[in-house]
């Protein structure tokens, strides 16, 4: 196929036929995001369960996953019990194929779940019923809003004592500026917890220790004298529960789908994760309501999903995903078209193209060799360093689906080595973990040590075990004054080259080689700008 520019007109018009259209239909693509220890791996792992890919809890990852991926064996990640990357799986229930996005909690790994969010349809928010809305889950919905990408609540841990289920909804309404629609509703909680009540089929589900379901009497008219309720519930329970869903057909709105999409209001769900309590109907929920992949806007025109012709965007890099081989994936949303086996990739940013054989997706942690993927789909590709975070690859069509700002790091660290014969070996790690998007590393212009910044500081202890087990490289700090860096341009090259030349102390070299200037206070910052009127400093790089 001829890769000319003009033939895009004609093109980008053609779609792809009925039975491709309706496999798009059937994607749900979303990610699971919440504040650290809500309850978001043991959800992704009931989701795995429903969808028949593990056969048994406390699986989620394989023992032959182990080869792949960095959260079975990193010591860290045992010891403080969090996730430190996104898990991408994909899975099939009820004639659906699934795409989960499982992101970290922990705020020090905050870029990667932000880069997550523009690659999802929709979002799955989980809220501890015993702590209510966090700060995490508060900074997360604001990048959730700002794409308006529609959410569904859940919240979680019911079974133990909770805050008071009213202020939850007024927490979430707001601190998290989002209008809640109650779906169902408990009954009780804590060791009182009993079920939960459907406010739109009007079941019952009993809540037992065992963990079982039972589902009593459909299409229930609440009454406090009903035979069948007081089978099984107190007559206070009854009395509290009429007086809560009086309360809330008062204060709330009915479920509007086409306000869910537009992301204005969270359908919301109660129950126990851990017990596996709820679990299945949001998942059938997520089906039913998640918008399947439609349009993506680039920065020149709109793109739909129907449209024949491949496009995608890189929203996450993996280095050492196969430690044995030093391996690197590009993790690719398709936004149009489909991807076959052996296909040609434009390479908008370098103007080359690639042959693609050995597309990977991912099922609960193990890769898999694909032949057709679709919009919605995540596919992973090998590359050399290449492929950047960001980068679009379509069919031939010259656009750029988004520019992934990467902020400038808040900690800042000396990082040496005891073994010099090393360096190779550290310079190489150093910049294959920063194409991850999580870490950054510069040289000095002078003597060329090598400063380490990053985002929150559990990310020092990161970057020193995985270069140990990955790049068998033994690294160690020290401290430095270093606290404020930014990336500088100018237009004026004379005026530039007159800067560099009286502050080259001052300067550093990024991955890329861009320059960056780096200073102890923002005080000192804002002296230099007041001298060099020509000088753009950025804190702030898009990739």
């Amino acid at each position: 196929m001829s890769f000319k520019r003009e033939k895009f007109a004609l093109m980008k018009k053609i779609i792809l036929d009925q039975k491709d259209i309706s496999k798009i239909k059937r994607r749900r693509t979303f990610a699971i995001i919440s504040h650290p220890d809500s309850g978001k791996t043991t959800i992704t792992e009931k989701f795995l369960l429903l969808g028949k890919v593990i056969h048994q809890t406390g699986i989620i990852k394989p023992k032959r996953f182990k080869k792949y991926t960095k959260s079975d064996w990193m010591d860290i990640e045992r010891q403080r019990g969090i996730s430190i990357n996104t898990s991408v799986m994909s899975f099939s229930y009820l004639g659906y194929h699934i795409n989960l996005l499982d992101t970290p909690g922990h705020e020090d790994f905050s870029e990667d779940t932000y880069r997550v969010l523009t690659a999802v349809d929709c979002c799955l928010i989980i809220i501890d019923g015993s702590k209510s809305v966090e700060s995490r889950t508060e900074k997360l919905m604001k990048v959730a809003r700002i794409k308006k990408i529609p959410i569904i609540t859940f919240i979680n841990k019911i079974d133990r004592n909770t805050y008071n289920y009213i202020k939850i909804l007024d927490d979430i309404e707001r601190k998290l500026k989002i209008f809640c629609v109650p779906i169902n509703w408990p009954i009780g909680c804590g060791k009182l917890f009993k079920g939960i009540y459907d406010i739109y089929t009007n079941k019952i589900s009993l809540f037992t220790q065992n963990s079982l379901i039972k589902v009593i009497k459909k299409n229930i008219f609440l009454n406090h004298n009903d035979f069948f309720l007081r089978k099984y519930l107190e007559k206070n329970e009854i009395l509290q529960l009429l007086e809560d869903l009086e309360l809330i057909q008062s204060c709330y709105n009915s479920f509007n789908k086409r306000k869910f999409l537009q992301g204005k209001e969270t359908p919301l769900f109660f129950g126990s994760a851990l017990n596996n309590f709820g679990i299945k109907n949001i998942l059938n929920k997520i089906v039913l309501w998640a918008p399947y992949p439609k349009i993506r806007n680039s920065l020149t025109r709109k793109v739909f999903s129907i449209e024949k012709y491949f496009s995608g965007f890189v929203f996450k890099i993996q280095a050492n995903m196969n430690p044995k081989h030093h391996d690197r994936i590009a993790f690719i949303r398709i936004v149009s078209g489909k991807y076959t086996e052996g296909m040609k990739f434009y390479h908008v940013r370098t103007k080359k193209i690639k042959i693609i054989k050995n597309a990977v997706n991912f099922i609960a942690g193990e890769r898999c060799l694909i032949k057709k993927a679709y919009p919605g789909d995540i596919i992973g590709i090998h590359h050399m360093g290449d492929i950047k975070i960001g980068d679009t690859f379509t069919e031939g069509e010259l656009i750029n689906f988004i520019e992934v700002p990467k902020f400038a790091p808040e900690y800042f660290k000396i990082i040496y080595l005891k073994d010099s014969f090393q360096q190779k070996k550290l310079l190489r790690g150093l910049k294959q973990l920063s194409e991850e998007g999580v870490i950054s590393f510069f040289q000095t212009f002078i003597d060329r040590s090598l400063i380490l910044g990053v985002i929150g500081k559990l990310q020092f202890d990161i970057v020193l075990e995985r270069l140990k087990i990955e790049y068998h490289v033994v690294a160690k700090y020290r401290k430095t004054d270093i606290s404020i860096i930014r990336w500088i341009s100018s237009t004026n090259k004379k005026a530039f080259e007159i800067f560099k030349k009286e502050n080259d102390l001052f300067l550093a070299y990024d991955n890329d080689n861009e320059i960056i200037f780096f200073t102890t206070n923002i005080f000192k910052l804002n002296l230099i700008k007041s001298q060099y009127k020509d000088i753009y400093f950025s804190e702030m790089k898009r990739f």
